[in-house]
């Protein structure tokens, strides 16, 4: 099994930053594809972002493209979010999530695909 746990959550004023961290353990020496998904209170989850085992295949929901950016460091076993430009509307719990998946694949952009999830990390921007 793999196991995912998220960091970096936190509040922040509305035009700040953060960064999220997802780190795997268990059988880490698997290929991953990961991605970044987030649920505000009431609605329903959705992708953030995605990457692929070898970071040449991303994906960014329409609404944070520019601002959001999805990176992963697989020697550590992390997965990044760097949110830039925060709004309030970007307030949520965000989860990481992973499939295993070959080394050329691409990155699932299905929240039904991905297998793995973490426990979730609040990020609340206020205004």
């Amino acid at each position: 099994q793999v196991q995912l746990v998220e960091s970096g959550g936190g509040l922040v004023q509305a035009g700040g930053s953060l960064r999220l961290s997802c780190a795997a353990s268990g059988r880490t020496f698997s290929t991953y594809a990961m991605g970044w998904f987030r649920q505000a209170p009431g609605k329903e989850r959705d992708i953030v972002a995605a990457i692929s085992w070898r970071s040449d295949s991303t994906f960014y929901a329409d609404s944070v493209k520019g601002r959001f950016a999805i990176s992963r460091d697989n020697a550590k076993n992390t997965v990044y979010l760097q949110m830039n430009s925060l709004k309030p509307e970007d307030t949520a719990v965000y989860y990481c999530a992973a499939v295993r998946v070959g080394r050329g694949g691409p990155a699932p952009r299905l929240e039904h695909l991905y297998d793995y999830w973490g426990q979730g990390t609040q990020v609340t921007v206020s205004s």
